[in-house]
């Protein structure tokens, strides 16, 4: 039943006429030779077989017809009121939601009356491609906040979706994500050709009845000034009056507005860098001849400390391996900084703990990594003590950032000599990763010490199937772990399950712990220095919704000498901050460490709470 179709009108009942048309030409067609004509003559029969097929059927069924003409309009109205009042997180999807009165179909079928035919087609059509594209921005909302802690932004977010569908891709293979794709276009076509065809039929049934609808217009708009007036809530604390719509759009332009404006003073705030001018034998003086590696366990947040359903097993761990470190002879401090990512995302959390600007999307990524930005990497670099080295199993192509950053060389997941298999989106596990460092790197003991930046990513989301720790001994070229792999759990049934999800979660980031502490431990010396941290925190499902963006960051040194440096940080003793550590800002910490541990420079006073 099309939704063009007008409710309770019955069509003209001259079938019987084009019948006797069609036959008293059938001789003729008869005698026509046959070929591509009769081809197309059967095309057309059946083009205005079909066409006829609705009149028809409301011909000899009135009843079915007008049942489903009836159900039509109901459908077409109630995608109507939920694109209008559709929430952006799934918090609020409750039934108070969607038991107001919003005040978007009562202005618009006031408008809509008034124009002549033509107008209000275009109009009907174009509400409805609005509507469909308020539901899928909605859509992305709910998508973000899930997985990112914030909704989507209009302007800079959309380059986003090319990296969920290559994650969607290393999840699932290239097949499993096309098939993806091509689903998701359909649904999103198909969404707005429904939405289209709804208002224009919805209009059409207002223009049928046009006294009524007046009627009920003016009514609908009487009781919705009453309620907005005397501020009605008696659902949850739910207005019953709603602006929804408008308001949604209002705040998106004041946000795309404001991201513009944003853009450009960023672009001038990356300029101003109060170490850019420091003489390199200044910079990093209190670290000269120790081996420095800055690691960062992905997803390693808050939640993994804190949450009673994960903490006891991470907690264990971190003990555990202080325990051993203090026995070879390491101690470390601990803190808190608050990561300008949640969720995923995770080079802005990188990109903003190296080179101390806040980088919470992509343009200012763009932006700053197009410049020359002293980066914590690069300050070793431009001391000309150290051979700066980029480990980064999770690139799998160029990645020309590597430059912008200052590394002298950059291991990707190519450069590795992995054999092993997959884990869902890691290319390998964090201890066959910090093996091939060892290998490539650490062990060679060149005519410089190294300084490193490591990217372990056995704890990135979906959590399944996880690897375990080997021997060292045994970890070889990755084969080891193909009967790991194949012995592993199911993503698609610990992703979803609310309970599964956060136990791997927690176990992922015990893997990465204890795989990057076993190696201190084994391949550390006297001259070594360790500053882990986590990116940001897990997804909501696993870090709850509304959790802070806040992730532990450690120092581990065997000289005693690099931590007196940062005594005045107050930072707690061991490997996991205390409830008293102090929070910083994650753009803070490199001038907060190239001051500790150089001669020159101070950092801006505004930038350090």
């Amino acid at each position: 039943m099309s939704l063009f179709t007008r409710s309770g009108r019955l069509p003209d009942t001259d079938t019987a006429r084009h019948t006797n048309t069609e036959d008293d030409t059938e001789p003729a067609a008869a005698e026509a030779p046959s070929g591509p004509t009769d081809a197309s003559a059967g095309d057309v029969g059946r083009w205005r077989r079909l066409r006829r097929a609705p009149r028809e059927f409301r011909r000899r069924y009135p009843v079915a017809a007008r049942s489903v003409s009836w159900a039509v309009t109901a459908l077409a109205a109630v995608l109507v009121l939920f694109a209008l009042l559709m929430p952006g997180s799934v918090e609020y999807f409750t039934a108070a939601q969607f038991l107001r009165i919003p005040v978007e179909p009562i202005l618009g079928a006031a408008l809509l009356m008034a124009l002549p035919r033509r107008p209000r087609l275009v109009l009907a059509v174009l509400v409805g491609g609005g509507l469909a594209a308020l539901i899928v921005v909605k859509s992305l909302d709910i998508g973000f906040n899930q997985f990112l802690g914030r909704g989507f932004n209009i302007v800079l977010d959309w380059g986003l979706l090319d990296d969920a569908e290559s994650y969607v891709e290393d999840t699932l293979g290239r097949s499993g994500a096309l098939a993806a794709v091509i689903g998701l276009v359909t649904v999103v076509v198909a969404l707005f050709a429904v939405m289209a065809l709804a208002v224009v039929r919805l209009a059409n049934l207002l223009v049928g009845h046009r006294e009524r609808a007046m009627r009920g217009t003016v009514v609908a708009g009487t009781v919705w000034i009453t309620c907005a007036a005397l501020g009605l809530t008696p659902l949850q604390d739910t207005p019953v009056a709603s602006r929804n719509t408008i308001g949604f759009v209002q705040d998106r332009w004041a946000r795309a507005r404001e991201t513009l404006a944003d853009e450009a003073a960023f672009a001038e705030e990356a300029k101003k860098d109060a170490f850019a001018d420091v003489p390199a034998d200044r910079l990093l003086t209190g670290l000269r001849g120790k081996d420095v590696m800055i690691t960062f366990i992905e997803s390693y947040g808050r939640a993994a400390l804190e949450d009673p359903a994960i903490a006891p097993g991470v907690t264990a761990t971190l003990d555990e391996r202080n325990e051993a470190l203090r026995k070879a002879g390491f101690a470390a401090r601990s803190g808190w900084l608050t990561s300008a990512t949640y969720g995923g995302s995770s080079w802005l959390g990188h990109s903003t703990f190296l080179t101390g600007l806040w980088i919470d999307n992509q343009n200012r990524y763009r932006t700053v990594t197009a410049g020359e930005r002293l980066t914590l990497p690069g300050a070793f670099h431009k001391s000309g003590a150290w051979r700066t080295v980029g480990v980064v199993p999770g690139v799998q192509y160029n990645w020309p950032e590597g430059d912008f950053y200052g590394f002298d060389k950059v291991y990707d997941s190519r450069d590795l000599g992995y054999r092993g298999p997959k884990f869902s989106w890691s290319t390998m596990p964090d201890q066959y990763a910090l093996t091939a460092f060892e290998r490539l790197e650490a062990a060679k003991r060149g005519a410089k010490p190294l300084m490193s930046e490591i990217i372990l990513t056995s704890s990135h989301q979906p959590w399944a199937p996880l690897p375990r720790m080997v021997g060292w001994d045994e970890v070889g070229d990755g084969s080891v772990y193909r009967a790991v792999e194949k012995a592993g759990k199911d993503p698609a049934d610990v992703f979803t399950d609310p309970v599964k999800v956060k136990e791997e979660y927690g176990k992922s980031v015990q893997y990465s712990l204890r795989s990057l502490l076993e190696y201190v431990e084994k391949y550390g010396d006297e001259n070594t220095v360790l500053v882990f941290l986590g990116d940001h925190q897990p997804m909501a499902s696993v870090s709850g919704n509304g959790a802070d963006h806040d992730v532990p960051v450690t120092l581990v040194a065997h000289d005693p000498k690099v931590l007196d440096r940062i005594d005045d940080w107050g930072w707690s003793d061991g490997l996991k901050p205390g409830a008293d550590a102090p929070v910083w800002r994650m753009d803070t910490f490199r001038d907060r460490f190239l001051t500790a541990y150089g001669t020159g420079g101070q950092p801006p006073s505004s930038k350090i709470p």
